[in-house]
């Protein structure tokens, strides 16, 4: 039987390997600095390099503005103290722009994975033109940039966040937008430059809303020792997102995680994605409102009145959050099934509402999850943490760009 061989790369030369092990030192100082404080020996021992490479190296990116040090550390151990090594403060960073139904939310993120500016405005996206939207966007985008100048951060990329089915650059679909084959990067690139003349151009990527959100927690949230997870976000459709052994999973078409649109009940309400009964026409934003009896058009405004109501014990609104928390443990069950996370995390509205959706989900998922691993209050089903969110993680996918090559984006 013929083997099937995977195509080698080229031989790594003696830049190729220097930029490789500035990645691992600028990383490693990072994480260190996480949890403690960073020295060049600590940074030694963890890359596997001799302590001479590693100053050599720590010098380089000092120059470059990727890490500063300050004052002596301790170890307790013989020998001369070490200086603290830490990521920069200014210099490279992220900028994430989330472009949600009736939101836009622009964060700045640094080396250390810090928020540093957020601007967030609340707009009805739904029903006006693509190019309109991402204008809007921009527009939010280059006021957030002017902050993030005045803090010496010089932001390298941008990422767009986006609820809908997105690949090369394209929103393929957004239904609860009315997007369609929509070249997202190209327009929102276009409006940001005309607003920043004599500035760079600023590289687009664009991603899934809730891949992002997914990452964020990944990157910030308390999940401790948990890397495999299914993540749901409701806002006023539902996202999902599937994060394997801390990688996470696309498809074949960038297209995985749509768990807003498994059906429920084929004879169910109609979806604006054209299919009927999917699980956002139950546990979708508008779906929980209209359930419980409030008016939807303030937004935000109603998912606060929702918990209020929830929380004076007013029967319409507990009612409706059971029968989403039922659904949602209904499908979310079958995703179990199929991949086996280690735990379900619910975010964006669900976060506030987990009180309420969070018993019959688990009583689903204990009767039908076949492992029988699953059971009410394991802590398997759990809140997204307050620290990540989708602009948040889109920002933070620029600056994992920098550490894995950051002579890349030294400053000419």
């Amino acid at each position: 039987m013929k083997s099937i061989l995977t195509p080698l790369g080229p031989k790594a030369d003696k830049d190729t390997v220097r930029r490789h092990n500035l990645s691992l030192v600028l990383r490693a100082v990072r994480d260190e600095g996480e949890s403690g404080e960073a020295t060049r020996a600590g940074v030694a021992a963890r890359v596997g390099l001799t302590r001479a490479a590693v100053s050599s190296l720590v010098e380089q990116l000092m120059e470059s503005g990727f890490l500063t040090e300050s004052g002596k550390t301790f170890s307790g151990q013989a020998g001369r103290p070490g200086t603290a090594l830490k990521v920069a403060r200014t210099g490279p960073a992220g900028l994430g722009v989330e472009i949600n139904i009736d939101y836009v939310s622009v964060c700045v993120v640094d080396l250390a994975g810090t928020g540093r500016v957020r601007q967030t405005e609340h707009l009805d996206n739904r029903g006006a033109p693509a190019g309109e939207v991402l204008a809007r966007a921009a527009r939010i985008a280059a006021r957030t940039l002017d902050s993030a100048r005045e803090q010496e951060l010089r932001p390298v990329g941008a990422t767009l966040a986006l609820p809908g089915l997105v690949s090369g650059g394209s929103v393929r679909q957004a239904p609860n937008l009315g997007w369609n084959e929509v070249p997202a990067e190209d327009l929102f690139a276009e409006a940001l430059t005309a607003l920043r003349p004599g500035n760079p151009v600023l590289p687009v990527a664009s991603e899934n809303e809730a891949n992002l959100a997914a990452l964020a927690e990944l990157w910030f949230g308390g999940l401790g020792d948990v890397r495999s997870f299914l993540y749901l976000t409701g806002e006023i459709g539902v996202g999902g997102a599937l994060v394997l052994g801390g990688e996470l999973l696309r498809g074949a078409h960038g297209f995985a995680g749509e768990i807003g649109h498994v059906v429920v009940d084929p004879d169910g309400p109609e979806c604006r994605c054209g299919s009927r009964g999917c699980l956002e026409q139950y546990a979708g934003q508008t779906a929980l409102l209209r359930a419980a009896g409030i008016d939807g058009s303030g937004g935000g405004a109603g998912v606060v009145e929702l918990e209020r109501r929830a929380r004076a014990g007013d029967g319409r609104a507990v009612a409706a959050l059971t029968e989403a928390g039922r659904m949602l443990g209904r499908v979310v069950s079958g995703a179990v099934n199929l991949v086996d996370p280690d735990a379900v995390v619910l975010g964006g509205i669900y976060r506030g509402l987990m009180p309420w959706l969070s018993p019959p989900a688990d009583e689903e998922l204990t009767g039908r999850v076949v492992s029988g691993l699953w059971s009410p209050g394991s802590g398997r089903l759990r809140a997204s943490s307050v620290a990540g969110d989708a602009a948040r993680g889109a920002a933070a996918l620029v600056v994992q760009d920098v550490l894995a090559d950051p002579v890349a984006y030294a400053e000419p």
